[in-house]
C-alpha cells in the first residue's frame, strides 16, 4: 500500500480526469497506432508496432501509479488540523530574516505543487522547514544556496 497524500477537491478532481483520459482516449489512440502498424504486415521487423507496443506499456505503466496516488488520495479536511501551526493546504506568510523579503506560499502534495501559482510541496526543503512552524517563529531551511532564516508572519486555511 502507497503513501497516504492529501489533496485539494480540486486537485484530486484533476487527477481523477487525468486518469480517465489515459483509460479511454489514451488506450483508444494506442489501439489504434497498434492496428495501423499490424495492418502493414510482417511483425518481426516491423519498428512502428514495436514503438506501438512500447507507449502501451508505457501507458499501462503510468496508468497503474495514477490509479495507486488516486486510491491513496485523500481530500483535506482542516476541521481537524491545528490551524495555529503551518501544515498541508495552509498558506504562510513568510519574510527572510536577512533581506527583509516577503512571499506567502501554500503548502500542497509533491503531485499539486506548482512554484508559479505559489504551491510547494510538502516534502521540499521549504516545506519541511514550515511544517509545525507557528506565527512569530523562525524557520530555518538549508537550500541549495545555504541555511536561510524565515520568520512565520501569517498562517492561514
Amino acid at each position: 500500500m502507497g503513501k497516504v497524500q492529501y489533496y485539494t477537491e480540486e486537485g484530486l478532481k484533476r487527477l481523477k480526469d487525468e486518469l480517465q483520459e489515459l483509460k479511454t482516449k489514451g488506450r483508444s489512440d494506442i489501439a489504434k497506432q497498434i492496428a495501423e502498424a499490424r495492418d502493414k504486415g510482417d511483425l518481426s521487423e516491423n519498428a512502428e508496432y514495436d514503438a506501438a507496443k512500447d507507449a502501451q506499456g508505457h501507458l499501462e505503466l503510468k496508468i497503474a501509479k495514477l490509479e495507486a496516488v488516486v486510491g491513496n488520495a485523500r481530500v483535506f479536511d482542516n476541521s481537524q488540523m491545528d490551524t495555529s501551526k503551518v501544515g498541508i493546504l495552509s498558506t504562510v506568510k513568510i519574510k527572510n530574516v536577512k533581506n527583509g523579503m516577503t512571499v506567502s506560499y501554500t503548502l500542497v502534495s509533491e503531485e499539486e505543487a506548482d512554484l508559479k501559482a505559489g504551491k510547494i510541496s510538502l516534502g521540499s526543503p521549504f516545506g519541511k522547514g514550515l511544517v509545525g512552524k507557528k506565527v512569530g517563529e523562525v524557520a530555518e531551511i538549508n537550500a541549495p544556496a545555504g541555511a536561510l532564516q524565515f520568520e512565520i508572519l501569517e498562517i492561514s486555511y
